[in-house]
């Protein structure tokens, strides 16, 4: 029989864990309460809170609502959401993850500051945190997700640089000497590491933890990139490494011969849903 091990490390960041936390004490006071996207990329855990009452809207919809009151996710807004909020007589309940708050407070104060640097931001283009960090620039700022994007900035002017919080390490830094290589002799390069730890660290844990198994059952929302990331680190040092959503995907082939099998998962994992895996291939007899 093998050994099932669920990671103890895996599962929600605490910035998840607070914007859930602060959408059920609400939901449990009654009343309607409306979440601006996805309060998680996990479409398990998104179903979970429907049924408890959250009613997930765009920035489309947010505009047509009064007298409401709107969930601000762990991912944080540009300043244009609360400006419409105070417009429409919109009660915030702010749940911004407090390192992207941060965030946002420091690349605003250089904005402000006129010192005219090229403010740029290592991260996924389209993303809810970067959008919210580009709002603090009045759109001005440049995101660049991989080398090919450094064509975008000005080498003869100078450049702040900044990174989405749940990005690599290993691409802030390559991409910092790859900037550095190109600038123009004599011009300010800033460069700030603002990758929350708390994230960063676990590629290194779940690699450890992909190599002691013989399976690994990776769980995670097809909407995380941060599961994209994490899973692709497990495959690397175990190729029996599969990403499922949930324990509806799993294919009993994959664990022929296995003794250990490891569950882990992104920061936007539920526990209850690597449990449920856990539960799935557990022998009943």
């Amino acid at each position: 029989m093998a050994s099932i091990e669920i990671d103890s490390e895996s599962g929600f960041c605490f910035g998840v864990v607070t914007a859930i936390r602060k959408a059920e004490e609400e939901l449990e006071r009654g009343g309607r309460l409306y979440c601006l996207g996805d309060i998680v990329h996990n479409s398990d855990e998104v179903e979970r809170l429907r049924a408890k009452g959250l009613v997930t809207i765009t920035h489309e919809d947010l505009e047509g609502l009064h007298d409401v009151k709107v969930l601000l996710r762990a991912h944080g807004e540009p300043p244009e959401t609360y400006r419409i909020a105070r417009r429409n007589n919109i009660e915030i309940i702010d749940a911004t993850c407090p390192v992207v708050l941060k965030l946002q407070q420091r690349i605003k104060a250089d904005y402000d500051s006129g010192e005219g640097s090229q403010i740029v931001i290592y991260g996924k283009n389209g993303h809810a945190e970067v959008n919210g960090l580009v709002g603090q620039t009045e759109g001005k700022a440049i995101v660049v997700e991989d080398a090919d994007g450094l064509a975008k900035l000005d080498f003869n002017r100078p450049i702040s640089f900044y990174s989405q919080t749940t990005k690599s390490l290993e691409g802030f830094g390559l991409l910092t000497e790859e900037i550095k290589g190109r600038l123009a002799e004599g011009v300010t390069f800033r460069y700030f590491d603002t990758i929350c730890r708390q994230v960063a660290n676990r590629a290194g844990h779940l690699r450890s933890f992909a190599a002691s198994k013989d399976v690994v059952l990776f769980v995670a929302g097809s909407k995380s990139s941060n599961g994209k990331i994490l899973y692709n680190h497990c495959r690397e040092v175990n190729p029996r490494t599969y990403l499922i959503a949930n324990e509806s995907e799993i294919d009993p082939a994959w664990l022929d011969g296995a003794r250990s099998i490891g569950i882990c998962g992104a920061t936007s994992t539920p526990r209850w849903l690597m449990e449920q895996v856990r539960d799935a291939i557990t022998p009943h007899g």
